[in-house]
């Protein structure tokens, strides 16, 4: 993009009397570039079965074009209108326990459902047809935050036996890797496959997991196929994912249908504030295509479905949060929504315009954040993160310790959320990876939350990393079973064991948290461990701390093994934050990464990376209600933001919830 784009969503339809012309104005001095419009309102587009209607949405883009301000166009398709649900009740789907979503809720459709995606066809063609030569719009958000949403009708039923079918080709084939003579449950053709309901088979239930994946995967690669066929070269496609990353759906696979990704981030305000959360559905974000993207939807102001969390932002907090997206990657920040509703499920969501439609406080705040994005917005759009770290990140290994969970408050995000978390505050950047990603070697850390379902060619994949150079920190459980989510039959941990050093052949839940011996990581009363311990023991690496225990403690809980020219460290346990924090950054030191960064101010983000002049920028974000002063460490350069001269070693203050931003020389 040749700036940054920066507005919200408008619904015109939704205002409690006409006010498009004030609308438009106040946009205008707010100094807003985009508005994300159309998603929601099928029933407007078709008021009945096949007579379409446009007259109320072009006067409205036609005022943004006038104004200067570009359209992101939503297909309509996540919310089907009331003919449809009266004509075709099949439409909306039953879940596994034959519950059927009735009318009311939006994403209530079977994504499978010929009928729905007969209707869906309909109304995309007739908006791409109309919208392709119109100038204000820029790009198509096709449906909204899409998921399959649990969806188990008779199609998606039948369709699951197809999809098997195409998978495992032979029911032996699917006996062997699911293991079903097991409690007598062999199949012998294809038409034994029972329902979905009642399953408890690990495999099977991971199979259907990722074919549930696979429906919201192919509905939007056949929306986005349908207006590729009449979108401009100059048009995007994007979908906005529903903070990812959500196991719910392949994010992952979908990014390989649009042209940019985008995602609606929705974060803590006030004193739980610290841009955690922004950044890492950021980091995932950026992940997926290599490249930057747009943030759809974000807080205004307060959230919620009820009024229990009405927390509006401190002054300031509105346009860091901003520049944390910014800051990620983000090309685009557009906020949920221009105005507050003053109906329905969602009435305390507010907007950036209260419930009396007038301009107050997030709106100046906005104001002042757009004014700043037309004068700097072209030195930092398509800002390149510098990521030397990335996290590995498996669905699979989610779903399967779901179905075998170890504890009742760990699991596999707690721990993916604890290692970003320490990464984060240790101001280091982050990408993900992801199973079939084949850039592992452009980072120098790897960081693997419990990889509990993996194939050999990924685990091998990892080998190959550390042996030539890479350093990888691991959690427990890793490599336990296969692809199929079914144990291998090898000395754990399998393929790992040549790169970790160890095996273990017996694991244990932990009753109570447990102290490593002599706290070797000198984290006082953070040294604890809980909820699990496997039993290593080791072959060729080096045990850098044990269990304080009378049976345990004869176990390394933590090992590392130098192998080829990198190190495989090992976490066989759940470690404390601050365990893990002593671990990872003495990871980070010894693969060359540690520096200036990680002494800065505990409240202050520090990263980096290059604009699209090739110039490095940094930016430093206080999230604190208090000043912060550090020591700049890079080179001369000017802070975008006040054009002042920025020094090698010169001594910073950054004011309460602000940011300096300075591009190198």
């Amino acid at each position: 993009m040749e700036t940054v784009l920066y507005g919200a969503a408008y619904y015109p339809e939704y205002m409690p009397y006409e006010r498009l012309d004030k609308d438009v104005e106040l946009m205008k001095q707010a100094g807003i570039s985009v508005v994300r419009m159309g998603e929601s309102s099928w029933g407007l587009w078709e008021p009945e079965d096949g007579r379409f209607e446009y007259a109320w949405m072009d006067r409205v883009v036609e005022q943004m074009h006038k104004a200067g301000i570009k359209v992101i166009m939503g297909t309509p398709t996540y919310s089907i209108p009331a003919w449809m649900y009266k004509k075709h009740p099949e439409i909306v789907m039953t879940k596994l326990d034959g519950h059927t979503i009735t009318y009311g809720m939006r994403q209530n459709a079977d994504l499978l459902n010929p009928t729905y995606r007969f209707y869906c066809e309909r109304i995309i063609r007739n908006l791409a047809e109309h919208y392709k030569d119109n100038p204000a719009v820029i790009g198509w958000q096709i449906d909204n935050e899409t998921p399959p949403g649990g969806a188990a009708n008779k199609d998606i039923q039948d369709g699951f036996v197809e999809y098997l079918q195409h998978k495992f080709k032979t029911v032996d084939e699917l006996n062997k890797n699911w293991g079903l003579n097991y409690w007598g449950q062999r199949l012998n053709d294809w038409t034994e496959i029972p329902p979905q309901a009642g399953i408890l088979n690990p495999g099977w239930k991971l199979e259907w997991t990722r074919y549930s994946q696979w429906i919201t995967t192919d509905f939007l690669a056949w929306q986005a196929g349908l207006v590729n066929q009449y979108k401009r070269p100059d048009q995007f496609v994007t979908q906005d994912f529903a903070g990812p990353p959500r196991p719910e759906v392949n994010e992952n696979d979908i990014s390989k249908s649009l042209d940019i990704v985008a995602a609606n981030p929705y974060h803590g305000t006030q004193d739980e504030f610290d841009g955690e959360g922004s950044s890492y559905e950021g980091d995932y974000s950026r992940s997926l295509k290599h490249t930057n993207y747009l943030i759809t939807e974000t807080n205004a102001d307060t959230i919620g479905w009820d009024s229990k969390n009405q927390y509006p932002p401190y002054d300031g907090q509105l346009r860091l949060d901003v520049y944390t997206h910014l800051s990620s990657g983000a090309n685009m920040v557009e906020y949920w929504h221009w105005h507050s509703i003053q109906y329905g499920q969602e009435t305390y969501w507010k907007g950036i315009l209260g419930h009396d439609l007038e301009p107050g406080r997030p709106y100046q705040e906005m104001s002042k954040t757009a004014h700043e994005l037309r004068r700097i917005g072209p030195q930092i759009a398509n800002f390149k993160r510098t990521s030397p770290v990335a996290i590995l990140y498996s669905s699979d290994s989610y779903w399967g310790i779901e179905f075998m969970k170890f504890s009742d408050h760990d699991n596999y995000r707690t721990i993916l959320k604890q290692m970003y978390h320490v990464l984060y505050k240790s101001n280091v950047g982050i990408d993900f990876v992801f199973p079939d990603s084949t850039n592992f070697s452009d980072y120098k850390v790897i960081v693997v939350p419990p990889l509990y379902v993996a194939s050999d060619a990924l685990l091998n994949k990892l080998v190959d990393y550390v042996r030539n150079g890479g350093h990888v920190v691991m959690a427990f459980k890793s490599g336990f079973t296969n692809e199929f989510d079914t144990v291998r039959w090898t000395t754990m941990p399998g393929p790992l064991r040549e790169a970790a050093g160890f095996h273990y052949q017996e694991f244990s839940n932990l009753r109570q948290p447990l102290a490593l011996k002599g706290d070797p990581f000198h984290a006082g009363d953070g040294n604890k461990v809980s909820d699990w311990a496997e039993m290593l023991t080791v072959d060729a690496a080096e045990p850098i701390a044990f269990y304080d225990h009378p049976f345990f403690g004869k176990y390394p809980a933590i090992t590392r093994h130098s192998f080829g020219k990198g190190s495989l460290t090992y976490e066989g346990t759940v470690l404390s934050d601050a365990l893990q924090t002593k671990v990872l950054l003495d990871v980070l030191q010894r693969a060359g990464i540690a520096g200036p960064d990680q002494n800065l101010p505990a409240s202050v983000r520090a990263k980096h990376g290059t604009n699209r002049n090739g110039k490095m920028v940094h930016y430093y974000l206080n999230y604190s209600s208090d000043p912060q002063t550090f020591t700049y460490s890079y080179g001369a350069g000017t802070e975008l933001l006040t054009q002042s001269a920025v020094a090698p070693s010169q001594k910073i203050t950054l004011k309460a919830w602000d940011l300096i931003l300075i591009e190198e020389k």
